[in-house]
This record gives structure tokens, C-alpha cells and sequence, in this order.
């Protein structure tokens, strides 16, 4: 390619990307700022809107408004990953100091982790074993091998 070729590809590039950000893909990090209402309500739009696009989709629509239906999808999965995300903060913040945890909020591990025992309760002697390790205490001998 040529100096000017290039530079025009680069720009039609610039402008295509240019133009799918201002179709509207929410980014992550404008929604955690949001409050679950609006959230929600947010949700909702997105949710019409892909209605609406599939409508046009079957009724034969431009490429552009079948082009966004994969942008609108992803933009409700991300509003849905935020909202959950801030549901199980709250659950969190709520069952921070109480004794049982529901069991969605436990630490996943392995089935055979969760079974073992703790380390406190792994090391634990009983009174019989007390008393012999007291009574019969490990020999020491002068003379190491």
C-alpha cells in the first residue's frame, strides 16, 4: 500500500470504530455506578430494543440495525453481570458478621476440600494421648547416628 492508501484505510478504520461506539455498547464501568433501579430499568430498554431489532431483523432491515443486535445482546449481559454482581456485594455486606453463610456465598473449593477437616481439629489429641505423650516423652540419646 501506498503512503496515502494507508492512511486512508487507517481513517476508514478510525471511522468504523468511531461509529459502533456511538451505537451504543455500555461499558462496565458506567453501570457499577448506577443504582439497581436503574439498572433494571436500563434492562428493560435494552430488552425492547432487541425486540425491536428482531423484528426488523425477520422484516428484512437495514445491516446496520442487524449489525447491533450482537451489540445490544452483549450490553444486556453486561447490565445483568452488574446487577448480580451488586446483589451478591449486598448478600455479602448483610451476612458479613452472622455465624452460618448461605451456601452461594461459601467459598466453592473442591467437594473433598470442604469435607476435610480443619487444621485445628486434624491436630487434636485426645485426653488418653496427652497423658502418654506426657508420661512417655520422645527418648534423647548422646550419641547421634
Amino acid at each position: 500500500l501506498a503512503q496515502g492508501q494507508a492512511l486512508s484505510f487507517r481513517f476508514t478504520l478510525l471511522s468504523i470504530f468511531d461509529l459502533v461506539s456511538k451505537m451504543g455498547g455500555v461499558k462496565a464501568y458506567d453501570l457499577r455506578s448506577k443504582i439497581s433501579k436503574d439498572l433494571l430499568k436500563d434492562l428493560d430498554e435494552m430488552k425492547s430494543e432487541l425486540a425491536q431489532l428482531r423484528v426488523a431483523k425477520v422484516a428484512g432491515g437495514a445491516a446496520s440495525k442487524l449489525a447491533r443486535i450482537k451489540i445490544v445482546r452483549k450490553s444486556i449481559a453486561r447490565i445483568l453481570t452488574v446487577y448480580n454482581q451488586k446483589q451478591k456485594a449486598e448478600a455479602r455486606k448483610q451476612y458479613k458478621d452472622k455465624k452460618y453463610l448461605p451456601k452461594d456465598l461459601r467459598p466453592k473449593k473442591t467437594r473433598a476440600m470442604r469435607r476435610a477437616l480443619k487444621p485445628e481439629q486434624k491436630y487434636m489429641k485426645s485426653h488418653r494421648q496427652k497423658t502418654v505423650a506426657n508420661n512417655f516423652p520422645m527418648r534423647r540419646y548422646a550419641v547421634s547416628m
